[in-house]
């Protein structure tokens, strides 16, 4: 069955001057105003993406491409926005090398919190995030941008929550430097609800 931890993404609190989750299905998520999230830079000339000085904190530009070695991830962006619920939407699934980016957050090597989710299965075959549990911490990854650049980001812990006591404060929250969050499904499956019953949260950081 299709799983995409994007479909739980629940907002509520607000940190920094953005909007972070909650975990119940009544809250909703406002995301930031035109003023607050700067517009997306358009894509640049496709020249080799260069990589950025470590830590330094990039500008805003939408993410084209996650490069995850250890995993074998090579995977295109596609925007995702909120249903009329407040819930993150999932990327189509009968992609099963999709990942998607919440567009109204940070975008990866911004400051703040960038969220990246993708499915782990559809009803036929692996998807995307099959391995992401194998990541460690140290392990890096990599966005190529739009703007050309490349921001890499290493794993500080990949952790696995139940869905119905979800940490949305650590998770979500707006955070000084520029880090992400990848998300997908994991544990069992339930299927009265047709659904996995936790998520898996690699928190990273740009290095």
């Amino acid at each position: 069955m299709v799983c995409a931890a994007a479909l739980m993404i629940l907002a509520a609190v607000l940190y920094g001057g953005r909007e972070s989750s909650s975990g119940t299905s009544q809250s909703s998520l406002h995301p930031p105003s035109a003023q607050q999230a700067p517009p997306v830079e358009p894509q640049a000339e496709k020249d080799p993406p260069r990589a950025e000085k470590a830590g330094k904190e990039l500008p805003r530009s939408q993410p084209t491409r996650l490069l995850i070695p250890k995993i074998s991830v090579d995977a295109p962006f596609m925007p995702l926005a909120l249903d009329p619920k407040g819930q993150l939407e999932a990327p189509p699934a009968d992609n099963v090398n999709l990942v998607g980016w919440y567009a109204e957050g940070a975008s990866p090597g911004e400051a703040g919190t960038s969220i990246i989710a993708g499915h782990v299965d559809t009803r036929t075959s692996p998807a995307v995030f099959a391995g992401l549990g194998e990541l460690k911490k140290g392990d890096v990854f990599h966005v190529v941008r739009a703007d050309g650049r490349k921001a890499s980001f290493a794993v500080d812990s990949a952790e696995t929550f139940k869905k119905d006591d979800f940490p949305d404060e650590r998770v979500y929250a707006d955070t000084s430097r520029p880090e992400v969050r990848l998300i997908t499904c994991a544990g069992a499956y339930d299927r009265s609800a047709r659904d996995y019953t936790e998520n898996l949260v690699v928190f990273a950081h740009l290095v």
